[in-house]
C-alpha cells in the first residue's frame, strides 16, 4: 500500500488547517529531530548487536583453542 500524491496533499491540507501555518516550522523541526534520534538509536542498537556477536565469537574461538 503506497501513499499517492493526492493523499499526501490532503493530509498536508488537514495539518495546515489544524495547526496553522505559523506552527508548521516548529512541527517539522520537532519531527526531524525525532526521526534523527530514532535513527541514531537504531544504529546504536545494531552496533551493540554486532559487537556482542563478535565478542561471543572470539570467546568461542578461545574456548576451542584451550
Amino acid at each position: 500500500m503506497r501513499i499517492g500524491t493526492q493523499e499526501l496533499l490532503i493530509v498536508l491540507a488537514i495539518v495546515v488547517i489544524v495547526f496553522g501555518p505559523t506552527q508548521l516550522p516548529k512541527l517539522t523541526k520537532m519531527f526531524g529531530k525525532s526521526i534523527k534520534s530514532f535513527r541514531e538509536g537504531v544504529n546504536e542498537a545494531e552496533d551493540d548487536s554486532k559487537d556482542s556477536k563478535v565478542s561471543e565469537t572470539k570467546a568461542a574461538e578461545d574456548e576451542k583453542k584451550d
